[in-house]
């Protein structure tokens, strides 16, 4: 074999080495791909611990609204049944009812059927269901503090369970239970009023903007 020969054999085995080792390391990776929803929700879920949901059980897919009584707390779930938001509350003072001036907070499944007070601002007081042009002061509680203020915002509840909180002397529609504002007299977390679900002005301003009329909510006496 002559010199010229040797030397191209030389080279075309110093290009198959190169070639074999090449195969043999690993490809440089690829761009990443643009995360789209499901991979958020992958990543979200695997970051860290997964949050409890609660679906809602009389209408699931829903958005709803848990009274707890023996908590005095309020938890607002979106359709998914995640808690969004909890809230302190006053349920009344006479315990869980649903007779007719029993002045008790009735139990069991509503719906909001009435909501009043669109666009009023905090601690007007609202009347027979009327937005007035006054406005709650401590002052003004102090003159008259046996009074029942009802405040900024009422959604009107409708019972939704036969014999129990609708119809007859159980009708929670008929015996004007709210979930409304409140004084800032009130003392929140404690059981102080004559039936309605009592609130601060600001929380029912926020839950407010978060339930249209439908919503469903449950009053439960051991939550």
């Amino acid at each position: 074999m002559n010199t010229r020969c040797a030397s191209r054999l030389a080279a075309a085995g110093l290009g198959f080495a190169a070639l074999a080792a090449a195969a043999q390391t690993a490809p440089p990776p690829l761009p990443p791909e643009p995360a789209g929803t499901a991979a958020f929700v992958l990543s979200a879920n695997t970051d860290g611990p997964l949050t409890p949901t609660t679906p809602n059980p009389y209408s699931y897919g829903r958005p709803w609204i848990r009274v707890d009584v023996k908590s005095q707390r309020l938890t607002y779930f979106d359709g998914w049944g995640l808690p969004v938001r909890h809230y302190e509350v006053s349920t009344a003072k006479n315990g869980v009812g649903e007779l007719k001036n029993s002045y008790q907070t009735p139990r069991g499944w509503h719906r909001v059927c009435e909501r009043i007070g669109d666009g009023v601002e905090a601690d007007t007081i609202i009347f027979r269901r009327e937005v007035t042009p006054w406005k709650y002061t401590r002052a003004l509680h102090e003159q008259y503090p046996n009074k029942d203020w009802i405040l900024t915002r009422i959604l009107w509840l409708c019972g939704m369970e036969p014999g129990k909180n609708q119809g007859g002397d159980v009708d929670s529609y008929e015996r004007f239970i709210y979930i409304h504002g409140a004084g800032q007299h009130v003392a929140y977390g404690t059981p102080t009023s004559l039936g309605c679900v009592r609130m601060k002005s600001e929380d029912v301003i926020d839950l407010y903007e978060r339930t249209p009329n439908g919503t469903d909510v449950v009053i439960e006496e051991n939550g």
